[in-house]
């Protein structure tokens, strides 16, 4: 599986970007798909996850109500809603699929694959 992640750009506070995770290759639906994020200085941070079928997902506190993830499998994308920006958001985002699914605490390394990053920069 390759992902590549698009849609990243520069926004004011409060405003509102989708990401998405385009993916290759002919098992993508049975991978969850997780993304992440690392602001500069900072450790990589789970952000939000949907499991293969689209029908669980699960956030980061810091993102819930805010954030939504969803993912089409017919065309092998995964998106992330990202409403409500605030400047705290400034990250680079990635996002990445695994073969199981975690209720809680999403481990870097438990992940099979990851995308390229992109930027999101929201400023106040």
């Amino acid at each position: 599986v390759q992902l590549q992640a698009s849609g990243g750009g520069l926004v004011q506070a409060g405003g509102s970007l989708r990401l998405s995770c385009a993916a290759s290759g002919r098992t993508f639906s049975s991978y969850a798909v997780g993304w992440f994020r690392q602001a500069p200085g900072k450790e990589r941070e789970f952000v939000a996850a949907v499991k293969w079928g689209g029908g669980s997902t699960y956030y980061a506190d810091s993102v819930k109500g805010r954030f939504t993830i969803s993912r089409d499998n017919a065309k092998n994308t995964v998106y992330l809603q990202m409403n409500s920006l605030k400047p705290e958001d400034t990250a680079v985002y990635y996002c990445a699929a695994a073969p199981v699914w975690w209720s809680s605490s999403w481990p870097l390394n438990g992940m099979d694959y990851w995308g390229e990053g992109t930027q999101v920069t929201v400023s106040s």
